[in-house]
């Protein structure tokens, strides 16, 4: 089979396509932290149990990209990785389209599971596919791209979220319909999705994978070999932990701030607009990580300095100069770009594992990560009351919790090779 010649711009069709799918991906993922509120008080939901049902559904979105990143990923490796794209945007475009029109908790519930379920597809069939088809110099500049670019989705789903009244307005007069704010913006989210699809038109499979298919003695896609051999396991799990500073600060300190900033007198927050700033910050921290990983050749030294960063910044968090809702904004905004290391923790994933086992690793490290939510919200709920003598139990529980996901994420990245220029063109012995 002739081989597929490496690109070496970062301004292809694939990274330009993969940036706007990642785009779509985090305006659906994060919308529903924008309109929960509205949607629950909607449903009269938002009331007593109001912290319990938006941790829950939460939840159910993250369980559902949990198993969607062990569905996708195999599918990736076993089927192409183009496959994953096409299924998953397919699958969290109509769940959204739906979203817009439950009606209990238990529907909003599987609608939740169902969207992350298709989210879960999404970046780490991108990311597989420029590591895969860009040369190893230029590769990371490629994935710094869709990631930063892709962050401000969250943007995009916090201007949605809060202007949804006025769009819903203008399609009730002009079309008759009879919709809300909230349910505005999930339909926003589902017809993106569907518009992406026509974009995927003319991206191209990857050539180190069409090489390994061709190879029928390959075992593709074996999610428990990295179970059974020891060293894959370890250095799986070592991928994982990189990545838990990232969404213990977006799915504590942002996604919940609200029952924070209360214990710390902080008056008139909005978790939309604290989002925001955090992925404004991500977004921006994400370009310089890629710029500085290519500068020093290094993608582990890099992720080590914001992981560090990232610790000094959740004490000025919790324990804050000032409690002004200026200040925490702008904490928002610094700790979205401590965590702007996940284009570099995805990239270092992909690069760790070979080509019949890559979209597998891929698509499952940082969908674990997200689902490891669901563990660190209990977590943080479970040690509340132990600090109930404290007139800021959350905060000191959300202290606890960040040392121990930071802690966890410099073992791993200390345990893992460098993996900058690295050769992909190989397979793992299954």
């Amino acid at each position: 089979m002739k081989q597929q010649t490496a690109i070496r711009s970062p301004f292809n069709l694939l990274v330009i396509v993969a940036s706007l799918g990642y785009f779509v991906d985090i305006y659906d993922l994060i919308l529903f932290n924008v309109v929960k509120k509205e949607s629950l008080q909607a449903l009269g939901l938002g009331d007593g149990d109001y912290e319990r049902n938006e941790i829950f559904l939460f939840n159910c979105q993250m369980i559902g990209m949990l198993l969607g990143g062990i569905l996708w990923g195999v599918l990736g490796d076993r089927k192409g990785r183009l496959s994953v794209l096409f299924g998953s945007i397919l699958l969290y475009s109509a769940a959204n389209i739906a979203n817009a029109f439950v009606t209990t908790l238990d529907s909003y519930a599987v609608v939740r599971l169902l969207a992350g379920l298709g989210l879960a597809g999404e970046l780490g069939a991108g990311i597989t596919l420029v590591v895969e088809t860009m040369s190893k110099e230029t590769r990371g500049y490629g994935t710094m791209i869709i990631v930063t670019f892709g962050a401000l989705g969250a943007v995009f789903a916090s201007i949605v979220g809060k202007e949804g009244a006025i769009m819903a307005s203008w399609c009730n007069e002009h079309l008759g319909t009879a919709l809300v704010g909230w349910q505005m913006a999930y339909l926003v989210g589902g017809l993106l999705g569907l518009f992406l699809l026509f974009l995927r038109i003319g991206t191209i499979e990857s050539g180190m994978y069409k090489k390994v298919k061709s190879e029928s003695h390959v075992r593709r896609g074996d999610f428990f070999a990295l179970f059974r051999s020891r060293t894959l396991f370890f250095k799986y799990l070592s991928c994982i932990f990189i990545g838990l500073p990232i969404w213990y600060i977006i799915g504590i300190l942002i996604a919940l701030s609200g029952g924070i900033t209360k214990e710390l007198g902080i008056p008139d927050v909005v978790t939309g607009t604290a989002i925001m700033y955090a992925y404004i910050g991500l977004s921006f921290g994400d370009l310089l990580s890629g710029l500085f990983s290519q500068f020093f050749r290094s993608r582990k030294k890099v992720v080590i300095g914001y992981i560090l960063l990232s610790v000094v910044l959740v004490w000025l968090f919790l324990f804050p100069y000032s409690t002004s809702t200026d200040w925490f904004y702008l904490m928002c905004f610094l700790l979205g770009s401590a965590t702007g290391y996940w284009a570099l923790f995805v990239t270092i994933a992909s690069e760790q594992f070979g080509t019949n086992i890559r979209s597998t690793v891929t698509n499952t490290v940082p969908n674990f990560v997200r689902g490891a939510v669901v563990p660190i919200t209990l977590l943080y709920k479970f040690l509340e009351p132990y600090f109930s003598t404290s007139p800021t139990p959350k905060v000191y529980s959300a202290l606890v919790v960040g040392l121990i996901c930071s802690l966890l994420a410099l073992i791993g990245i200390l345990t893992l090779r460098d993996t900058f220029s690295k050769d992909l063109n190989y397979i793992e012995e299954c």
